[in-house]
């Protein structure tokens, strides 16, 4: 049976759904527990990630080769864009020092192997693993934002950096469909996008986990 793009990235979510608990820091912010500091730790982390990420989205444009590839990537390049004005009024609400902050490697991880995918992964493989993960990403922006607003009490400025990843794009997702698709035609199986999806999923993770630490927790 021929799959459709729809079941892969289905099966591909599934696979990469993270464990129940394994981000810690969201229960901290939740319980008020999170210190601001470690929020504006966050922030200031965000800013070197976003920087990053919009790069190596710019490359993986540059190198696809089918239209649908290249509007999904062209189009994260300008949602980076976006993301980071919104960024600004949660450092400030937060007070982050964004240009004295030192990066952790932890946090980072994640962003360095997104550059890494942008050299050496096929764009196809960096996209479904990519996508695959923003289902987990947009329901931990949704949670923080909750909590930010309920327990610190941000406004919607402050929180409108997690408000933006929360909401679904349904035009990402259709130029992500597209392009699965046509791979599928031709021929792709997405058995090392779900090897690259792994470790995303693993770095996101780790960047959280990073702030729950610098959080005393």
């Amino acid at each position: 049976m021929t799959n459709s793009a729809r079941q892969v990235l289905s099966r591909t979510q599934e696979e990469l759904t993270p464990a129940p608990g394994a981000n810690r820091l969201l229960p901290l912010v939740a319980a008020w527990r999170a210190p601001v500091s470690a929020l504006a730790a966050l922030a200031a982390e965000e800013r070197h990630i976003i920087t990053s990420d919009w790069r190596a989205f710019l490359t993986l444009a540059a190198r696809a080769e089918d239209p649908a590839t290249r509007q999904f990537f062209s189009f994260l390049a300008v949602g980076e864009s976006l993301a980071l004005d919104l960024l600004v009024p949660l450092a400030e609400a937060t007070s982050a020092d964004m240009d004295e902050y030192t990066p952790k490697a932890g946090c980072q991880a994640y962003p360095a192997y997104v550059a890494s995918l942008a050299l050496n992964a096929a764009p196809i493989d960096a996209l479904l693993a990519l996508f695959a993960n923003f289902a987990a990403w947009g329901e931990y922006c949704a949670s923080i934002s909750e909590s930010l607003r309920e327990n610190y009490g941000f406004d919607d400025k402050a929180c409108g950096f997690f408000d933006f990843f929360a909401k679904p794009v349904p035009e990402l997702e259709q130029h992500a469909l597209a392009a699965i698709q046509a791979a599928l035609d031709a021929g792709w199986q997405p058995d090392e996008a779900l090897r690259h999806g792994r470790l995303l999923l693993d770095y996101e993770l780790m960047f959280w986990n990073t702030i729950a630490d610098m959080a005393g927790n």
